[in-house]
């Protein structure tokens, strides 16, 4: 049996067909998650139709729908708990009801970060490796963990996946959660265009000619020696790092997969990052393993497969 995965992010849905860790087709909605959840949800049903009719397989081939989600999520309710500025009424939709009445279809969500690292740890980047933390830069700042083989969940559904409300600077932006500091509030995409332009050296730099303030335009800045963009560069480093050095304390991992729309532009960073947390973080017993993520867009798509199997819906 096959799964209809969905990875919802906030700046886009990514939609696969997936059987066994194979993701057989997949498309991408521009996601509009200031609008709310509901009106996603037909857009979602829609395109899930288009997957189904371009692989050529029928519903009845599937045996369920499974949500990567970017919130608190109660898994054995199927129920989102808390959003954090994005899709704001998701709390109050039952999306079991959703699936079942719209696809005819069992329903599993998780929160995507997990979803992500699961898919990792299951044929990607952490195949192999039963204590392991994964984190997503993008739009937010996303994290899961793994510890002996098992997906970190905690009593109330949040451990692992606050890594990006870690405080990093004491009394500093205020973040969607409501607290100040956060990973998140201080570099990532939501926040970037903002903190560029209350940076002092706004004015004069070439980030103000930009169409579109993003890391892919900071990072190509920063090469070309442009000050704000090299200050702006370092001091993003400074909040990743100091996000994964608190995981490595939590956690123990043996490795940390680093994920998320953001590595695409790796390059420019990636090699920094690594060198950052290995200065700071105290592993008296080696030098913690930081490998990008191997799975890409897909990672999200094949863990919601994956949990889908471990929930016994898919035969």
């Amino acid at each position: 049996m096959m799964t209809l995965a969905a990875d919802i992010g906030g700046s886009r849905i990514k939609l696969g067909l997936v059987e066994n860790g194979s993701v057989l087709a997949r498309t991408t909605l521009e996601a509009r998650s200031g609008e709310g959840f509901e009106l996603e949800l037909p857009r979602i049903a829609s395109a899930f139709g288009d997957l189904l009719d371009r692989a050529r397989v029928k519903r009845s081939e599937c045996g369920a729908v499974s949500f990567g989600f970017p919130a608190l999520v109660d898994s054995s309710t199927g129920r989102v708990l808390t959003t954090y500025g994005k899709y704001v009424d998701a709390s109050r939709l039952d999306l079991r009801k959703w699936a079942r009445g719209e696809l005819g279809l069992d329903f599993v969500i998780e929160n995507d970060a997990r979803a992500a690292l699961v898919g990792e740890w299951r044929a990607g980047a952490a195949k192999g490796c039963d204590d392991v933390v994964g984190i997503t830069l993008g739009t937010g700042l996303g994290a899961a963990a793994i510890m002996k083989g098992q997906l970190v969940r905690g009593k109330h559904h949040q451990a692992g996946i606050l890594g990006g409300h870690f405080t990093v600077r004491w009394g500093g932006r205020l973040c969607t959660c409501g607290n100040r500091g956060c990973a998140e509030a201080e570099a990532s995409t939501s926040v970037l265009p903002e903190l560029v332009r209350e940076h002092p050296g706004f004015s004069s730099s070439r980030l103000r000619n930009l169409d579109r303030i993003d890391y892919a335009g900071l990072f190509r800045l920063a090469r070309e020696q442009d000050s704000c963009a090299v200050e702006l560069r370092s001091r993003t480093i400074g909040v990743w790092a100091a996000m994964v050095v608190n995981l490595v304390h939590a956690y123990d991992p043996e490795r940390v997969i680093v994920g998320g729309g953001i590595m695409a532009g790796a390059d420019d960073f990636f090699a920094d990052l690594v060198k950052s947390v290995r200065e700071l973080a105290h592993t008296p017993w080696g030098t913690i393993d930081i490998v990008p993520a191997r799975l890409g867009d897909d990672a999200a798509l094949i863990g919601c497969d994956v949990l889908a199997r471990e929930k016994h819906l898919l035969s």
